[in-house]
Formats: structure tokens, sequence, C-alpha cells
């Protein structure tokens, strides 16, 4: 109810009569220099040609003035108690859009009047600009540098995209939108902020003074079709011997870390890894911003809270660990571990809580280890670190190493086993490792491959009634990779 509110209030007052608007000063109009510029420009000597009946000008300085005045005008007309996303709302105002078009005499094509309402419904109702990049499925990520410098991600690779923000304060007014519902803030008391979007797309944003060139925003976006195993061996991210395997671990319960650089597909995959939970057990996710998509019925979904305005009321991802030990959880799975509760998720592991998932980020799976001894000290526990390692030794079954290649694409290339403590380190063993044999047109030519080695928690598999092949590890051989 209240957004509708907010944007009228962010709108210049409402001019009466036919009268001219002021220009639009050079900062809110795009550099001509920009592809969207040209095409506005194109527009832009149209709708300058264009008069009202009896040689009276309508009033149209460029068609951002347009599109602002019939914004303008729209939400005049629109009573800010109604729920502005309800079918009823959308009629009515594609109702008062055609009655604004026809009462001013603003004579459009049917394209350009199909530009014009989309725009400005992106406006009152989603996200502006970028609403038509969130609708876009190829894209997976946005980034929004400024008013002026919006860039997407497509199947790996970056691009610029044909849309701007008229000035900074249209940019904020769209994260606040974002924000707002979540209970959260950004301003510059605190400029930084971790969201979500309603489909549960992660969104990051900073603002001045600490974003230089203006607010930054950052969306990774999520399928609205939640990923399932075959889509990852469509794309190439595992093979179906892989996919196999890692459901096994999963429903054997074994605990699993699925580690990788940022942008890697981390989420993704754990995502994908928990749809082979059974339905009869009770999960808990515990999340920054809950972006965890879930299939199962009996899911309860936990997330952390910044501190207000006052600094009081956080409530840390290690809090939220600790409170889900009673929560009576057959699976815990955290979205991240970035701090200390990475020694209550290994608490949490080796005190009956089996076939726990979590993410974290490192380049390898022995670099994952050395992140979670780092991690487990930011606890303040002091305690030593050969004590760390055993806990991590008998907690994490498997390590699963994610990486995004220099194509673009995301794959799997490694699965390690951590077999115990011999000394003073951790011993592992690859079960499963990505051989890149050549590079061919920018793309990257390889397999993963077994390593011929049978993981020892086989016995936890086949405890649970699933046996798997020899074959899949390369053992006696009929399996090609």
């Amino acid at each position: 109810m209240g957004i509708l509110k907010r944007i009228n209030k962010d709108q210049p007052p409402q001019r009466s009569g036919g009268a001219t608007p002021p220009p639009a000063s050079p900062s809110a109009r795009p550099p001509t220099a920009r592809p969207p510029a040209a095409e506005e420009g194109s527009r832009l000597d149209s709708l300058r040609s264009r008069r009202a009946p009896g040689g009276m000008s309508a009033g149209i300085g460029s068609y951002t003035d347009l599109r602002n005045r019939v914004q303008q005008m729209l939400l005049s007309e629109l009573d800010p108690r109604d729920d502005p996303r309800s079918p009823e709302t959308q009629q009515r105002i594609q109702e008062v859009f055609n009655t604004i078009l026809q009462d001013e005499a603003i004579t459009l094509s049917k394209t350009e009047k199909e530009q014009l309402y989309r725009q400005v419904v992106s406006e009152i109702l989603g996200f502006g600009p970028i609403e038509p990049l969130l609708a876009d499925e190829s894209i997976t990520e946005i980034m929004v540098n400024g008013p002026k410098n919006v860039y997407i991600e497509r199947r790996g690779r970056l691009e610029r995209a044909s849309v701007v923000f008229e000035n900074d304060e249209h940019v904020l007014r769209v994260l606040d939108r974002i924000v707002s519902p979540l209970g959260r803030r950004i301003d510059e008391s605190s400029p930084m902020v971790d969201a979500r979007l309603p489909d549960g797309s992660r969104v990051n944003a900073v603002i001045r003074p600490l974003a230089i060139d203006g607010p930054t925003i950052t969306i990774r976006k999520f399928s609205k079709k939640p990923l399932t195993i075959e889509d990852l061996i469509r794309f190439g991210s595992l093979t179906k011997e892989i996919a196999e395997f890692l459901a096994a671990c999963v429903q054997a319960r074994l605990n699993m870390i699925v580690s990788g650089g940022t942008g890697s597909g981390k989420t993704t995959l754990l995502n994908v890894l928990s749809n082979f939970i059974p339905g009869d057990e009770r999960i808990v996710t515990i999340e920054n911003a809950a972006e965890l998509q879930l299939q199962q019925e009996h899911v309860v979904r936990l997330e952390s809270r910044p501190p207000n305005i006052e600094g009081k009321g956080e409530v840390t991802i290690r809090d939220l660990v600790i409170n889900s030990l009673r929560m009576r959880p057959d699976r815990i799975v955290i979205g991240e571990c970035r701090g200390g509760e990475a020694l209550d998720m290994l608490q949490a592991m080796n005190t009956g809580h089996d076939g726990s998932l979590t993410t974290a980020h490192a380049n390898s799976p022995r670099d994952c280890i050395a992140r979670l001894e780092t991690m487990c000290l930011m606890a303040g526990m002091e305690l030593p670190v050969r004590a760390i390692r055993e806990q991590i030794a008998a907690a994490v079954d498997v390590i699963c190493q994610q990486e995004r290649l220099r194509d673009g694409k995301r794959k799997v290339v490694k699965i390690t086993e951590l077999q115990g403590m011999e000394g003073e380190v951790i011993t592992m063993s690859d079960i499963f490792e990505f051989e890149q044999t050549g590079l061919e047109g920018g793309q990257v030519i390889g397999r993963i491959r077994p390593t011929g080695l049978r993981p020892k928690f086989i016995d936890k598999i086949e405890a649970t009634g699933i046996h798997l092949p020899p074959s899949i590890f390369g053992i006696g051989g009929g399996m090609r990779y």
C-alpha cells in the first residue's frame, strides 16, 4: 500500500493545465553517445513534431519528460491505499493511462505507446529501468555502477546493458523499493546492505560516500524455475555419474561443503544437492539473505538481521546456528560460512546432525580446510589448531569444489574425501577431478574423471541401501568419461 504513496512523494509536483514543464537537467538525460540515448533521441524527434489540436504544443520537451509527466498524472489518479500489484489496480492503471493520453491529445504509435506503458508501470510497480533485465531469463547478473553504467552477465560473459537511470536519486528510489519491504535500510549512516528480491535473487548495494561514482547495485539472479541435477548435467557442470555419486552422499547423510570462488555457482549447486534430502526430514536453513529454494515441505527458513539505526538488535549467522540446535533439525543447511559460525557448524555435525550442507569461499579443497581453521579461530575460543583440525576431520566428509572457468562456464572441478588425521595434518584424497586438455576458440576443453580411488565412506552409503557400481570410481572399466 505504501509503494504508490512513496513514489508519488518522490515525483515533482503536478503542473496544472497544458503548461510546458521545465526541461530535464543534463545530468538526468542519458548521454547521446550511448545506444539507449540514441534510441530515445529518435523518439524525441518524432515526439517533438507532434502538436495538440489547434496548434497548441502538447508540452513534450523530450521522451523522458513525457514519461515523467504521464507517470505523475497517473499517480495522482490512483488511490495510495490500493494494493499496487493486485489485478484490479493494474487494470485501473491501464484505464487511467489510456485516458491521460486521450485527454492530453498525445498521439503515439502502438510501439511507442507499449514502451511508454511498460516504463511507467515499471516505475510504479517494479524496479524501474532494470525491470526488463530482471524479466530476461538469459541474464544471470545485473551490475549498476552509478546511474549511467549498467552491465549484465549473459552466458558467463559481461556486456553493457542498453538501459540507464536518470540520476543518483532515481537509483536510490529503486533501491529503497528493494530493501524497504525487508525491514532493512540504506543511508549515509549505513551505506551498505544485503537484501533479496521477491524471487530470491541476491542483492548487494553500496551508496555514497563509500561508492564514489554513485549508487552501486549488484543483483545475482535466480532462475524462476529452480534448476535440477538434470539441468547441471545438460549444462556440462557435472556428469551423470558424478550426479549419482553426490545424490548418494546426500541421502547417506554425509556432511558436505561446497567450496569455490565468487560467482562459481556454489549456491546453485547447494540448492540442487538439497533436493536429494528426503521429504520426511526437518530442514533448517540459515542465511544472510534468504535465497535457497528448497522444494521440501518441512523447511524452516532463518535469516540474519543487521543492527538497527541505534546499533542494536543484530542477529548473526552464529546466533541462528546456535539457536537451530534447539529446533530439532534433521539437517542444517547454512547458506555460507564466513566467520565464527564455522565452529558451531562443526559442533553440530559432530553431535548428531549428520547430512548438513554449507558453502565456503576457497580456491581448492585444501584451501577450504585452511579457511575453516581461520573461521573457527574467529569464534574467539582460543582453541589449539590441532583441536580444530580434529573437529574438521571428524565432521566433514566431502568437499565439492566448484569453479568458473575462463570461458565463463561453471563446473565441478574436484570432489575430495576427508579421511582423517595423520600427525598434525588432515589427510585428503580426490575422488573426481577435472582435467583440462586444451583451449579452442576461447572454450575450455576437458573432462572430469574419476581418480580410481574408492572412498572410505562407501560403507556409509551402502548401509543406507545404495549400491554404486565400481565403474563410477573408474574401477574395473566399463565406464567412459
